[in-house]
């Protein structure tokens, strides 16, 4: 992405409520889906860490390492988080122990990624016996628009082109389904809005206090329904797997 994109995303990820809701989904599904051991500290990586705005939310739930190949983001997720966010690009440029991780994260980054088969592939090779892969995507082909082109997306994903990608590389598919469902009409329209008015740009401007603690809430309410059950449509995908070992 921009480095306009990685600022912007710092000065809002705390309070905008596309990110504060997301996170309360995501920390649905890790509860929901994850299957972390017990007993013992589990070991967590988010790929694609950015700024860090999700790392605490992590930490709650294990030891966490993360990696983010942009400069100026990994130094602001470092200094927010305390961890010290390694860089370098998927598949091939980054260290990793194999066999180390419990549960594997990539949130809103798969698309960013050009060879998204080998990515997947690579860090299969790091969970450890039993460990998952959660991601979240933008779905829908279809509403591909000048916010994709902002943020250097290469794709947007379908349920079934998802679902191939994630078992053609080695998994086994325990829960996917679509999320941003309540408010898929209203960002539908605006993305069309935008793309007859040759708006260009992201649409991730903050709105005024009371629109983004409604957008919060209608947002955030679909963690109910997202982590134990298949929504049909959204303008995101949330899928958890996990490897499948040879015999």
């Amino acid at each position: 992405m921009e480095r306009a994109t990685y600022d912007r995303m710092a000065e809002i990820d705390g309070a905008h409520w596309w990110f504060v809701a997301r996170r309360r989904i995501i920390a649905g599904l890790i509860e929901a889906q994850a299957g972390l051991p017990k007993g013992r500290k589990p070991r967590i990586l988010e790929v694609g860490a950015g700024t860090g705005s999700n790392l605490a939310l992590l930490q709650h739930y294990g030891a966490v390492d993360a990696i983010e190949p942009d400069d100026g983001a990994r130094a602001l997720a470092t200094a927010r988080s305390g961890i010290a966010v390694k860089g370098g690009l998927l598949p091939d440029g980054v260290e990793l122990e194999d066999g180390a991780y419990d549960l594997i994260v990539l949130l809103d980054v798969l698309e960013h990624i050009p060879d998204d088969v080998g990515a997947l592939g690579a860090l299969r090779q790091k969970l450890a016996p039993g460990g998952r892969l959660l991601m979240t995507v933008p779905a829908m082909p279809w509403l591909w628009s000048a916010h994709d082109v902002a943020h250097h997306h290469q794709r947007r994903y379908t349920r079934a082109t998802l679902r191939a990608v994630v078992e053609r590389t080695g998994y086994r598919v325990r829960h996917l389904t679509h999320f941003n469902s309540v408010l898929m009409p209203a960002i539908v329209a605006a993305r069309a809005v935008g793309k007859l008015t040759g708006r260009e740009g992201g649409d991730d401007a903050l709105p005024s206090p009371g629109v983004n603690r409604l957008l919060e809430t209608l947002f955030g309410a679909e963690r109910h329904w997202v982590a134990r059950h298949s929504l049909p449509a959204g303008v995101s995908l949330a899928v958890v797997a996990e490897a499948q070992r040879s015999s």
